[in-house]
């Protein structure tokens, strides 16, 4: 509510409490009033009550705000917010996301930031942006990720009662083409498995379970020997494994409800992991003490679990070695997924393969292999009903020379 005390110079002061500050302090704005000459008492309370509450409305609206900096107040979002409801690696990615966020806005008042300023640097970022590893042009979802942070922070201000208003409402983050994903080819895949026996036994397993599975690589990496049903072929993913700087190797829960799932193995696959099992159980009684007991199937050279990072550094290394192109360790998961699109397999037992949380993700992440799969229904309607193939050509004219004939003129047209 507003409040009004007269000054000694002939004008009001008027007040409104705008809610708190990053620092937990009480924010209020002020106005001045200074009446018209010849007003009355009566016109000048009137009138004062009228300023009153056309400021205080202004002050809702979001017109006046506190005074905060968006990087200043972000970082108290990380510490109030961030690190209590996010996980670890997801906190650790927003933080990254600073980088590039906070010299663009950082600097500015959060009352003062508008939806402009947030649409120049999100198309800047996708014109300009480069990505720090590659060097190649940023994509659509890292600036869609940046907006997300962005209008976090500001959805955080607003429960705060410092903002009414999130201007990121407002961006629109411009459509790219999108590209195919990469994924290893057949022929590809055979190489890489004809030349997989002179590698460790843990990363034959590792390519092999990861293309049989399409398990994420933390998913993988979470695998424990009590997972590992030998008796009915299955395997059990209740767990991942991850990986930030501040927290080094830790354990969390699987990305969503359902990726917690249930996968059938072939005996081929299960054999291989009976070898594997003894391998380790060897290794392990060598080392006596030294060796560090976590159940994983995935471990360093002392039990201890292994990097996020030795996998992609092991493929990386072994397609240079034997001449494949390296398409990311992600790729696995892709061609796991495409093999079972052009099988035929449907789309919601697809996604439930994955573990994916909707069946919409699944559509959006392989829509082109769903539509290539689907535009070889009508090869299969043909072959089955080859006998028909003779319908629409005149009598004694075989149907070859027809379509002959009807090539010839498609490329005289182009």
């Amino acid at each position: 509510m507003a409040t009004i005390r007269k000054r000694s110079e002939g004008t009001y002061q008027i007040r409104v409490s705008c809610g708190y500050g990053v620092d937990g302090k009480q924010r209020k704005q002020f106005k001045s009033y200074k009446p018209e000459p010849g007003m009355t008492p009566k016109q000048i309370e009137k009138e004062l009550t009228r300023q009153a509450v056309l400021f205080e409305e202004e002050c809702k609206r979001g017109q006046i705000t506190s005074a905060v900096k968006f990087e200043k107040f972000a970082e108290q979002w990380f510490e109030e917010y961030a690190k209590v409801n996010l996980r670890p690696a997801s906190y650790a990615r927003m933080k990254q996301l600073t980088k590039r966020v906070y010299p663009a806005i950082g600097h500015k008042r959060l009352d003062k930031i508008t939806a402009r300023d947030i649409q120049k640097f999100v198309t800047d970022m996708l014109v300009n942006g480069k990505n720090m590893n590659t060097g190649k042009p940023l994509s659509r979802k890292t600036a869609v990720h940046h907006l997300s942070f962005i209008s976090d922070v500001f959805s955080y201000a607003i429960r705060m009662g410092m903002l009414t208003d999130n201007p990121c409402r407002r961006v629109y983050v411009p459509k790219q083409e999108q590209d195919e994903k990469q994924i290893y080819t057949i022929d590809e895949v055979k190489k890489l498995y004809e030349n997989l026996r002179s590698e460790p036994m843990k990363y034959q397993v590792y390519l092999l379970l990861a293309i049989y599975s399409g398990y994420r690589r933390s998913e993988m990496l979470g695998l424990e020997w009590k997972d590992i049903d030998f008796e009915n072929n299955i395997i059990h993913v209740r767990r991942t494994s991850q990986y930030t700087a501040e927290k080094g190797i830790y354990t969390d829960t699987t990305k969503t409800r359902k990726s917690k799932r249930v996968s059938k193995m072939p005996v081929s696959i299960m054999n291989l992991l009976k070898h594997f099992k003894a391998e380790q159980e060897a290794e392990a009684a060598q080392l006596g003490t030294k060796w560090e007991d976590h159940d994983r199937l995935f471990t360093k050279w002392n039990g201890a679990p292994m990097n996020p990072q030795t996998p992609f550094e092991w493929l990386k290394g072994y397609c240079e070695r034997i001449g494949v192109p390296f398409r990311n360790i992600h790729s696995l998961r892709h061609l796991h997924a495409s093999l079972l699109i052009f099988e035929g397999v449907d789309v919601v037992a697809v996604s439930s393969d994955m573990g994916h949380r909707v069946v919409g993700t699944t559509l959006n992440l392989y829509s082109h292999m769903f539509h290539e799969a689907k535009a070889r229904n009508c090869d299969a309607i043909s072959n089955a009903l080859s006998f028909t193939n003779d319908i629409g050509t005149e009598e004694g004219s075989p149907a070859e020379d027809d379509t002959e004939t009807e090539t010839e003129q498609q490329v005289l047209t182009l």
